[in-house]
């Protein structure tokens, strides 16, 4: 207890510095893409097991497959598969665009906000376009 004491008041309250991202960086598109690339990532394991589980229902035979599928009919599991849908192709072609920043292109701040503005573009019309053919008007 007493030494507790000593080493509160041996250390003088002073004020810190904030870290200098906050100070000397504006918030950019390619900021937030790459918080988004995290979480699409992560969204993928969920999807992934999404595909698990139907794939086990196919296995086991007619009646869990039906299920499965009375599942996945659902509005709200529709929508979560189409952004499960959204995140692969958002994560792969993040990956696509990140190959490319390795092969010393589109580095310049131009080059990156339009390889990142692709990026969302493509992924929100491969995710409609694969929709469409597999889902919608089949």
């Amino acid at each position: 207890m007493v030494f507790a004491r000593a080493v509160e008041t041996s250390m003088a309250a002073r004020s810190r510095p904030l870290s200098p991202h906050l100070q000397v960086y504006k918030f950019t598109l390619t900021m937030a893409n790459s918080i988004i690339q995290r979480g699409t990532g992560m969204a993928m394991y969920f999807g992934t097991l999404l595909i698990v589980l139907w794939l086990g229902a196919a296995a086991l035979g007619d009646g869990p497959l039906a299920v499965m599928n009375a599942i996945f009919g659902f509005w709200l599991v529709q929508i979560v598969l189409f952004l499960a849908t959204w995140a692969l192709f958002h994560h792969m072609l993040g990956g696509i665009r990140h190959f490319t920043w390795d092969s010393i292109h589109a580095l310049d701040p131009v080059g990156r906000g339009t390889i990142t503005r692709v990026q969302w573009a493509l992924s929100i019309i491969l995710t409609l376009v694969a929709w469409a053919i597999f889902v919608w008007f089949k």
